[in-house]
C-alpha cells in the first residue's frame, strides 16, 4: 500500500469518525482542542480488557464517582475496591488498578508521567495500555492495537497469518497509519470502526468507510478474516460451595487469597476445582443441597454445587456479611451460587 493510499484511508477514518464517534463516558468529542483526562483513559482501558463498553460503562461511572482522582483511588481500602469490581471479571486487573494508583500517588504526586515508556513503568501497565493513555490522552503518536484494530487491518490487507501468529504482523501493519496528525482520534476512530462497522461477524461493508481500499472486501470474504487457529477444547472443573446462613439474613463468605483465581476477592467457603471434588462440608451443620451453577472461565468451565445450611461458626477468618451485599460484592460466579442457594 502506497504512502498516498494510507493517506487517503486515514482521511476517510477520520471523517466517519467525526460523523459517527460513540458517546462513551470516558471520552471527549473528536477534535485537537480536546483531550481526556489521563486517569478516566487510563481505567476506562482496564475496565475494558476482556469486558464490552456496555458492561464497563456503569462500573466506570461509578468508579469515577466514588473516586474522582486517582489519588482518590490510591487511599482506598482494598476490600472496596475489589468489592466494587465485582462482576467485571479477571480480577488479578483491580489489584494492578489499585497498585498502580497508588504507585502514580505515591512517585508521581498524582500525575500520570506523558509518554510510553513512562506509562510501561507503572504497575500492570502493558504496552497495549501504554499506547492507548499515551495517544489519547496526551496526544502522542503511539500505535494502539487491540482486538478490533487487528481485526480491520487483517481485512484491509487480506492477512492471511492465523490469530494468534499474526499478531506482529498486523501490529506493523496498524504503525503505517501512525502520524502526529489527530494521534488522539486515530486509534478511537478504528476502534470505533472495528466496533460498529468492521464487526466480527457481518461485517456492515456497505457503510464502511474504508471498503475502498479493502482487501477482503473486494475478495467478496470480509468475514472470514482474521484467520484464526482453531482453539483448544476448554477443560470441565467440578465444585461445591457452602452458603452458611446465621438466620438473621447474614451469610458467611471468606476472603480468597491473594495470588491465583478471583484472590484477593470475597467467595463463598468452597472445595478447590478440580476432576471431582469430595463432598466435604467445613462445618457441622444441616446441609441440603441447592443445585448446580454453571459459570466459564477463560480457560476452563465450572459447575459449582451449592450447600446451604443455617448456623452460626465463631471463626475469625469467616466475613459475615448481610446477604443482600453480599450479592453485590462478590463475583459473578459466587453471586451465582449465592443466588441458588437463597432460592
Amino acid at each position: 500500500m502506497t504512502a498516498n493510499e494510507i493517506k487517503a484511508l486515514r482521511s476517510a477514518l477520520l471523517d466517519w469518525y467525526d460523523a459517527s464517534a460513540r458517546t462513551l463516558p470516558w471520552r471527549t468529542e473528536p477534535g485537537e482542542a480536546t483531550r481526556t483526562d489521563p486517569y478516566r483513559v487510563w481505567m476506562s482501558e482496564i475496565m475494558l480488557q476482556q469486558t464490552t463498553t456496555v458492561h464497563a460503562a456503569p462500573y466506570f461511572n461509578a468508579f469515577t464517582a466514588r473516586w474522582p482522582t486517582v489519588s482518590d483511588l490510591a487511599a482506598a481500602e482494598d476490600a472496596d475496591v475489589m468489592a466494587a469490581w465485582a462482576g467485571l471479571g479477571y480480577y488479578a486487573r483491580a489489584r494492578n488498578l489499585l497498585a498502580c494508583a497508588r504507585m502514580v500517588a505515591d512517585e508521581y504526586d498524582g500525575v500520570f508521567p506523558d509518554t510510553e515508556e513512562a506509562l510501561l513503568k507503572l504497575k500492570g501497565v502493558g504496552s497495549y495500555t501504554a499506547a492507548a493513555v499515551a495517544a489519547i490522552a496526551f496526544g502522542r503518536p503511539a500505535n494502539v492495537v487491540d482486538g478490533n484494530v487487528e481485526r480491520v487491518m487483517s481485512r484491509l490487507f487480506a492477512v492471511e497469518a492465523e490469530l494468534p501468529s499474526a499478531r506482529p504482523e498486523l501490529k506493523r501493519l496498524a504503525g503505517l497509519f501512525v502520524s502526529d496528525h489527530r494521534p488522539s482520534d486515530w486509534p478511537q476512530g478504528l476502534m470505533d470502526l472495528g466496533a460498529r462497522i468492521c464487526r466480527p461477524k457481518s461485517p456492515l461493508c456497505g457503510e464502511c468507510p474504508l471498503s475502498f481500499g479493502c482487501a477482503a472486501y473486494k475478495q467478496g470474504d470480509p468475514q472470514s478474516y482474521p484467520r484464526k487457529a482453531k482453539k483448544a477444547e476448554r477443560p470441565h472443573r467440578l465444585g461445591h460451595a457452602f452458603v452458611l446462613r446465621d438466620g438473621k439474613g447474614r451469610v458467611a463468605l471468606v476472603t480468597r487469597p491473594d495470588k491465583g483465581l478471583l484472590g484477593g476477592m470475597l467467595g463463598l467457603i468452597g472445595s478447590e476445582w478440580g476432576g471431582a471434588p469430595d463432598y466435604a462440608p467445613p462445618f457441622e451443620a444441616d446441609w441440603t443441597e441447592a443445585g448446580t451453577i454453571n459459570h466459564v472461565f477463560t480457560h476452563f468451565s465450572l459447575d459449582l454445587t451449592a450447600h446451604v445450611a443455617t448456623g452460626w461458626v465463631d471463626d475469625p477468618a469467616l466475613v459475615w456479611m448481610e446477604e443482600g451485599e453480599a450479592l453485590k460484592s462478590l463475583p459473578t460466579v459466587f453471586r451465582k451460587a449465592l443466588e441458588r442457594a437463597l432460592a
